[in-house]
């Protein structure tokens, strides 16, 4: 017996029938945005208490592994990388400089440019946070395979939705 038209099967996703169905599209739960705004709070709440032992902060943690990657970035740099201001950074720059695990430094050869280094003890940090990524992959109950296409996914939307 064929399926009716008016039947979605289940192959038709609900963005598909949003856009087909009017006020549908007016729905919260059809809404992209919201399933990736609040994926990304759920997010943010599972690396709460994995950073906490560390006495980071998630946005600080952003910050951590950009600086084990390259040591030193100037300011204008990790906001580039992190789609941060300037005035969303510098604090949360100063709270990680206080509490030992950076330093800021104006460059020698160019003075509008402040250089940020770790320093012992933010280098001494990767270690305790060796483990954090394997947490968050449990948590997500997915194979390795679909975390690392769903990345790429939200990584290329992300471009097309800046450029």
């Amino acid at each position: 017996m064929p399926v009716s038209s008016n039947v979605p099967s289940a192959k038709t996703s609900v963005f598909a029938r949003a856009v087909a169905g009017g006020n549908a599209a007016l729905l919260l739960d059809n809404q992209l945005c919201f399933a990736l705004y609040s994926a990304s709070l759920a997010m943010t709440k599972l690396y709460k208490p994995l950073l906490a032992p560390l006495g980071l902060t998630y946005p600080q943690y952003l910050v951590m592994l950009l600086l084990w990657e390259h040591a030193s970035l100037s300011v204008s740099e990790l906001g580039q990388r992190l789609y941060l201001d300037s005035g969303t950074l510098t604090p949360l720059l100063k709270r990680m400089e206080a509490a030992g695990f950076l330093e800021r430094k104006r460059s020698s050869l160019d003075e509008r440019r402040v250089d940020i280094l770790l320093t012992p003890a933010g280098r001494k940090l990767k270690a305790s946070a060796g483990s954090i990524s394997a947490c968050v992959i449990r948590a997500t109950a997915r194979p390795l395979p679909d975390l690392v296409d769903l990345t790429r996914q939200v990584q290329a939307l992300r471009t097309q939705l800046t450029v």
